[in-house]
């Protein structure tokens, strides 16, 4: 009980300081020349849901992010059939967690309210219950009514599906989820140092939170088109590959 009381307690806090902004560095950029940081990722790929949970928004907290321009991206391995049916990787649940995502985002355009959201869905998907999603509208005060109305209707098919043409337009193609791209640079398996390539990206003074990460990697070639391994990673990930099993 006590600990489950100190996790509450943990991702209250957290939510609330995604939720008032952070400030944790003086940062010099602004208008176009924020980072763009793109996200594409599949709400029940245990690797989206735990990269979303443990490092984005932990990013987010420590005003890593205050400077870059967030997109996420709820489509990841999904497949559209011939007559326009959708499958995901991880069945129907996916399908609709992904869809009332693509809502939150379309509903909610300020990033730091849809990814409370979604944040709150994920942590729930890392611990196994992500069929209680409803709750995370009223922990974030937010109004159930414009996303049932979103999925519910073809809104929400079309959200998607204009997340599967984004998707779809990646140069290389994605290989697995998450697939992180920072100004355009696809990072491959080295995704969990994003946070480097983001410092490196920065033009003028990064965050402070750059200050603890040590000597950002170059980020000239990061990814190899036919092996998808980043050149500052001596590994293959066993993310949710493009490839991988599909429950249909």
């Amino acid at each position: 009980m006590a600990g489950r009381l100190r996790q509450s307690l943990l991702l209250a806090a957290l939510l609330a300081t995604i939720s008032a902004g952070s400030t944790a560095g003086d940062i010099a950029v602004t208008g176009n020349n924020k980072v763009r940081v793109e996200v594409y990722y599949e709400s029940l790929c245990p690797y989206s849901s735990r990269f979303v949970v443990n490092q984005l928004a932990i990013a987010f907290k420590e005003g890593l992010l205050d400077g870059a321009e967030v997109s996420l991206v709820p489509y990841g391995n999904a497949e559209v059939g011939t007559f326009g049916a959708m499958s995901c990787q991880h069945g129907y649940e996916e399908c609709l967690l992904n869809t009332v995502e693509a809502c939150a985002i379309d509903a909610w355009p300020d990033v730091k309210v849809h990814f409370g959201f979604i944040y709150c869905i994920e942590d729930l998907v890392v611990k196994n219950r992500h069929r209680e999603w409803e709750s995370c509208f009223q922990k974030q005060g937010l109004d159930q009514r414009r996303i049932s109305k979103c999925y519910k209707s073809g809104q929400g098919l079309r959200l998607v599906l204009k997340y599967g043409r984004q998707t779809a337009q990646l140069v290389p193609p994605h290989k697995f989820v998450p697939w992180v791209v920072v100004d355009g640079k696809p990072l491959g398996n080295d995704y969990r140092n994003f946070e480097s390539y983001i410092c490196k990206a920065y033009q003028g003074n990064p965050p402070k939170a750059c200050q603890t990460l040590g000597h950002p990697p170059v980020i000239e070639q990061v990814v190899d088109t036919d092996s998808s391994v980043g050149s500052n990673s001596g590994y293959v990930e066993p993310d949710c590959a493009e490839d991988g099993g599909r429950r249909r």
